[in-house]
C-alpha cells in the first residue's frame, strides 16, 4: 500500500511540474518556407502538429481573434490559446502551464533570429505579446 501511495504521489508531482504537451493546428500559406521552419521548431519541443495550408489567412486570424496590428505569417491553435507568428516553444510550453487571461500569444512581423527566421548568428531583439479579446496587449516575455 505504501509503494502505491508513492507511485501516486510520483505521478502527481510530475504531472504537475510540466504541462501536457497540446495538439496544434498550423494555419499557414502553402508557399511559406519559415512557416515550415517554425513548425519544425514546435515539433521538436515535443508539439503534435497538424498543418493546414491556406491562401485565406485573414479569415482564420479573423476566427481565432487575432488583431491586425498582431499578423505575422502563421497562425495556430493550442488549447484554448491562438499563436501568431514565430513565438518559441518554450513560451507555448509557458503559456499552457500558467493559464494566463488572454486570446494567445503573438510576434508580430517576422524578427531574425526568432524560430523559423534564423539567419546565422543574426538575432534581433523582439517582444512575445499576450493578447486579449479586445485586442489590448502586454509583454510576455522578451527575447
Amino acid at each position: 500500500m505504501v509503494g502505491l501511495a508513492a507511485i501516486g504521489r510520483t505521478a502527481w508531482a510530475q504531472s504537475t511540474a510540466q504541462p501536457a504537451i497540446k495538439d496544434m493546428t498550423v494555419y499557414k500559406d502553402p508557399n511559406c518556407g519559415c512557416c515550415s521552419q517554425w513548425v519544425d521548431h514546435v515539433k521538436k519541443a515535443g508539439f503534435t502538429v497538424t498543418v493546414r495550408d491556406t491562401a485565406d489567412m485573414d479569415s482564420v486570424k479573423a476566427s481565432f481573434g487575432v488583431p491586425n496590428a498582431l499578423a505575422s505569417c502563421h497562425t495556430a491553435r493550442v488549447g484554448n490559446y491562438a499563436i501568431e507568428g514565430h513565438v518559441p516553444a518554450d513560451l507555448i510550453v509557458k503559456l499552457l502551464k500558467e493559464q494566463p487571461a488572454g486570446r494567445g500569444l503573438a510576434v508580430p512581423g517576422m524578427p531574425v533570429g526568432s524560430p523559423g527566421m534564423e539567419m546565422g548568428s543574426r538575432k534581433d531583439a523582439y517582444d512575445v505579446l499576450l493578447f486579449d479579446k479586445a485586442g489590448k496587449t502586454r509583454v510576455y516575455a522578451s527575447r
